[in-house]
Order: structure tokens, then C-alpha cells, then sequence
């Protein structure tokens, strides 16, 4: 296995929490609180970084994005790969322009080696027959993602935020707390659960990014059945798009490589369920890959797109 794509595999997981250190990340503007190892009865106790705006102000109300894979978020100089979504001055730049209102965004940590069970989408796993599911724990084996069958935990990550985590900043936060200003994003495998939660939780979640959205859900395209299993998920639970907004995208390099016509596949359901461009929109970047540093050089246009006006 080359250097290239044990590099690729490691950006798909994220870090675990033994490769990077837990000290709460710098911000370049606003302020950052650390909640340490928030509890939760339905997964691994995880961090929960908040990042506030510049002039917060607990007598106004914030809408609020939440966002996988906290740790990748905020600050390079403590990540695995020395790189960063740079989010907070990515906001705050929007903020300062007045292209958007102030936010509060939720960095949720993931759980190292929960990782894959906790964002791969449960319900599109469930259905599928037995050979199927021991097709994709072969592959997750052979990568190294699990020992053991494979057994997705997503509706139980989707409790964690909806029942206790989201309770939570709405309680310590000054926040709108309807779906209209609740946000959800993230990549790869992140980008996935994101669409998951807005399909189980659209009275939450008002707007989803995926951004390099892992597809597949483990490392190959040729007959993996849970591309068309999510693809008749998507079909039947998509919320509705007078009251809703979606954004998808997708490199072409490296590992997303994969993805252009799995993205295009899942636009033609996206139109066929009513969706615009100005509700929900995919696009594939090109000559870009699999990276915090891609993620980072597109997020401004994100955020506009699915907190502000459309781009």
C-alpha cells in the first residue's frame, strides 16, 4: 500500500484521539469554549468545541452550525496533518462583511475509532441482506476499520446531537433554536451523516453541507450495494425543499476521484424531488482532492450558500 493512500485513508477517518493532542484550539477571532469529554448515554464521551463571534452577546439569539469532526476545525498547529477548515476566520471574514449574521458553530469531535460506525448512515446499512453487509465488513476489515461485523451506530450519534448535545447549547447559549437557523456539515463520512440528519431530523436540521461526500462508504464503487441502498433512502426521506437547503460537493482527485458520477446520481434525485439549485446544490470542483486544506479553500462559498444569500 502506498504512502498516497494510507494518506488518503487517514484524511477519511479523521484523527483519533490519540493522535492529537486535546488542548483547546486558537482562534483568530471570537472565542472558543472547550466543553472536555461531553457524556452521552448513546456514544463515546467525545470533545465539543463552540466557537462564538466577535461581540457575542447573550441577550441576542444566534443560529447556530454544527459541524463533524471538530478537531479539524479551528486550529492547524494542533491537527494530525498540520491542517485546518480555518472556520473561524472563514465566518468571521463573512460575519465582518455583512454576507451572513453572526453564527455560533459546534465542532463535535469524533471518536477516533468510532468514527466510521458513528456516520455511516444506519437505516440504508439495515436494509440490506446478509451477504451484502458482510461484503462491506470485508472491505472495512481490509482497511482497517473494524475487527469485528460491521454495525453502523448513526441513529444513536443523531440522539447524542438532537437529545442531548443540541439541548445543551440551546441551554448554555443564547440560540434560535428552530431549524430554520440550525445548520449541520461536514466531510467525507461527515458529509454523509450530515444528509442522514437532515433526512431523520428535518423539525432540527434546516440546512445540510456535504462537502468530498464519502459515497461509497467503504473503498470501492463496483457493486458496493450501499450506493443504490442510500440513493432509495434519499429517494423516499429527502425533507421537503420548499423548507429546506442542501449543498453536495465533490473533488476530483485523490480519493474523490470516486465520487463525480455518485455525486451526479444523486443530483438527478435531488431535482426529481423538487429541489432547485437555489435549495439544493451539487457541484464538483475541479482538480481539487481529499483535504482540509480543499475543504478550507471552498467554505466561504458553502457558508454564503447555505447561511446567507446564494452565490
Amino acid at each position: 500500500m502506498n504512502r498516497s493512500f494510507i494518506l488518503y485513508c487517514l484524511l477519511l477517518i479523521g484523527a483519533s484521539a490519540s493522535e492529537i493532542r486535546a488542548q483547546p484550539p486558537k482562534s483568530t477571532s471570537g472565542r472558543i469554549d472547550r466543553i472536555d469529554s461531553f457524556r452521552s448515554k448513546y456514544v463515546t464521551a467525545r470533545n465539543v468545541d463552540v466557537w462564538l463571534p466577535d461581540g457575542y452577546d447573550p441577550v441576542k439569539k444566534y443560529a447556530v452550525l454544527y459541524m463533524h469532526d471538530g478537531q479539524m476545525l479551528f486550529d492547524s498547529t494542533i491537527t494530525w496533518n498540520k491542517q485546518c477548515w480555518q472556520v473561524d476566520e472563514t465566518v468571521a471574514r463573512l460575519i465582518d462583511q455583512k454576507k451572513i449574521e453572526p453564527y455560533i458553530v459546534v465542532g463535535i469531535w469524533n471518536g477516533g475509532i468510532t468514527r466510521h460506525p458513528d456516520y455511516f448512515p444506519q437505516k440504508p446499512f439495515d436494509g440490506l441482506n446478509q451477504t451484502e453487509k458482510d461484503r462491506i465488513t470485508g472491505e472495512l476489515q481490509e482497511k482497517g476499520r473494524t475487527t469485528v461485523a460491521f454495525q453502523p451506530v448513526s441513529d444513536n450519534y443523531l440522539k447524542f446531537l438532537v437529545e442531548e448535545l443540541k439541548p445543551y447549547i440551546d441551554q448554555h447559549y443564547s440560540t434560535r433554536t428552530d431549524a430554520v437557523h440550525t445548520a449541520i456539515a461536514g466531510s467525507s463520512m461527515g458529509g454523509l451523516i450530515s444528509l442522514y440528519a437532515i433526512c431523520e431530523y428535518p423539525s432540527v436540521f434546516g440546512k445540510a453541507a456535504g462537502l468530498s461526500t464519502h459515497w461509497p462508504g467503504t473503498f470501492s464503487v463496483d457493486g458496493n450495494p450501499f450506493i443504490p441502498a442510500m440513493r432509495r433512502y434519499l429517494q423516499e426521506n429527502l425533507p421537503d425543499p420548499k423548507t429546506h437547503r442542501i449543498y453536495l460537493d465533490g473533488g476530483d482527485q485523490e480519493l474523490d476521484a470516486l465520487y463525480p458520477p455518485l455525486l451526479k446520481a444523486v443530483e438527478i434525485i435531488l431535482r426529481q424531488k423538487g429541489y432547485t439549485d437555489s435549495t439544493g446544490r451539487s457541484r464538483v470542483i475541479t482538480g481539487t482532492g481529499h483535504s482540509e486544506r480543499a475543504w478550507s479553500a471552498r467554505l466561504g462559498n458553502v457558508v454564503l450558500y447555505l447561511l446567507g444569500g446564494v452565490y
